[in-house]
């Protein structure tokens, strides 16, 4: 806190050059306590308050309050959908049959049409199935040439479709390295495989992948989606993965630059409705181009609240009219609650409430609050574009949620060493994403992909059949 100026009075009695000295003292002063507030309030960044993922947070964040006790037993609550067992189709059937009458003792014979069954699923003990093609040199008895096979074109890589498959999928899905997919194929298949070959399988897999992960891509472009981008790695050198979500289908792409030519290239040159965060490079989306995410927007009012100055009521006030938004909106996804309903009980109030608090926030005295207010009524309209324009929501989470497998595979594999490798990340990521949404098995559609590769059977599509 600033010391209590000397009074005008006293000030003026003093000389000039000690006037000068003391306005150049209180002038440093100041400066050091704005240096001081802002370390403060980076000290006390938080994922509440900030981009800042969750993982980051310190020991001196207060965790979230524990959930009060709902009185009611531990486990399945009565009423709900019982889980059943599924039965499988079986591969061994041993039958038990009682041999005896335990109260008569007389010998029991026969089938029951209904037996109990009690399933055990296991491995095999042999996951592996080995194909030899032997190619014999014949001698021609009338010319003595010898002639031998010509190579069989499905054995050049010393590798079937399924454990092409597989290994993506181990890669893709499950997020492992070379070497921990080396000695899975070593140790549960029995399959020995150096890690160069892993690579030579991805490589082998992203080649078929690639007319897919086009359609796709040209797919989405033009309709709506939600956006995001984040850190990659290429050989050492940043670089960013995008990623557009639509309703059944997710494309990623890994580019050089997290500029607007990457933007354009993912969404090509006239997108649908995109729902992002408040990065720079979406301001060039205008209206109901563009939804703003309330989930990010959430986290500004709440850093505005952590300053603990003059526009900390700002905060509260717009904190509390979003919290208005997300209590009501869930009805609206549900089918409870109609669009234009949502729109004409609260839409249309929040909006001239949230402009309002937005006003105030231009001269809450606090220079960061300002700012905030001053950038969101810069587009203020892209605040309520889920409102009206169906299929939009109004928070990014979709695309977040969609990235957090790639972060994670981010974290362990550090990145791609290649181009090559950074087509397959994409690739792969797209065909997980959305057979994730499309409730799709993925192993069976890389298996089949791999399979049109080599000219058997059709090229699957990530395009659902029926919207």
């Amino acid at each position: 806190m600033l010391p209590t100026p000397l009074p005008t009075e006293l000030f003026d009695l003093l000389p000039t050059a000690v006037q000068i000295y003391l306005r150049a003292l209180e002038a440093a002063l100041h400066q050091q306590s704005q240096l001081i507030l802002n370390l403060q309030a980076r000290i006390n960044q938080n994922s509440s308050n900030s981009s800042k993922p969750p993982s980051s947070n310190g020991l001196h964040v207060k965790p979230a309050p524990p959930r009060s006790p709902s009185g009611r037993k531990r486990g399945g609550q009565h009423g709900h959908t019982k889980a059943e067992c599924t039965i499988l189709p079986a591969d061994e059937i041993i039958d038990h049959k009682p041999s005896a009458c335990p109260d008569c003792g007389h010998a029991l014979c026969g089938d029951d049409p209904e037996p109990i069954i009690d399933q055990v699923i296991d491995l095999p003990v042999k996951l592996r199935h080995v194909i030899h093609h032997r190619r014999h040199a014949l001698t021609c008895p009338q010319c003595a040439t010898c002639t031998r096979a010509a190579p069989v074109a499905e054995a050049a890589s010393g590798f079937g479709p399924r454990i092409t498959a597989t290994t993506a999928y181990l890669s893709g899905v499950c997020r492992l390295g070379k070497r921990p997919i080396q000695t899975f194929m070593t140790d549960v298949c029995n399959i020995p495989m150096a890690v160069g070959s892993v690579s030579k399988l991805e490589a082998k897999m992203s080649q078929a992948l690639e007319p897919i992960h086009e359609q796709a891509h040209q797919h989405t472009q033009g309709m709506n989606a939600n956006v995001d981008e984040t850190g990659w790695k290429q050989a050492g050198q940043k670089c960013w993965l995008w990623v557009a979500v639509t309703v059944c289908v997710t494309v990623f792409l890994i580019r050089p630059k997290r500029n607007r030519l990457a933007l354009k290239e993912l969404v090509g040159p006239d997108p649908g409705t995109l729902t992002t965060d408040r990065f720079s490079v979406y301001t060039f989306l205008l209206g109901e181009k563009r939804q703003v995410c309330w989930a990010h927007l959430r986290r500004d009012f709440q850093a505005m609240i952590d300053r603990n100055n003059a526009g900390s009521q700002v905060g509260r006030d717009l904190l509390q009219h979003s919290d208005i938004l997300f209590m009501h909106w869930p009805s609206v996804r549900d089918g409870t609650m109609s669009q234009a309903a949502f729109q004409k009980d609260f839409g249309e109030c929040l909006r001239e409430q949230v402009q309002v608090n937005l006003r105030a926030g231009l001269v809450c005295g606090d220079a960061k609050t300002a700012k905030v207010c001053e950038n969101l009524l810069a587009v203020e309209a892209s605040l309520w574009t889920f409102a009206t324009v169906e299929q939009v929501e109004p928070t990014n989470n979709a695309a977040e949620r969609a990235l957090r497998h790639a972060v994670c595979w981010r974290k362990t594999s550090y990145g791609t060493n290649s181009e090559t490798g950074s087509r397959f990340v994409e690739r792969i990521l797209s065909v997980v994403a959305s057979c994730r949404l499309q409730k799709r098995n993925v192993l069976e559609f890389l298996t089949q992909a791999f399979l049109a590769d080599r000219g058997q059977g059709s090229r699957p599509s990530l395009i659902p059949a029926t919207p």
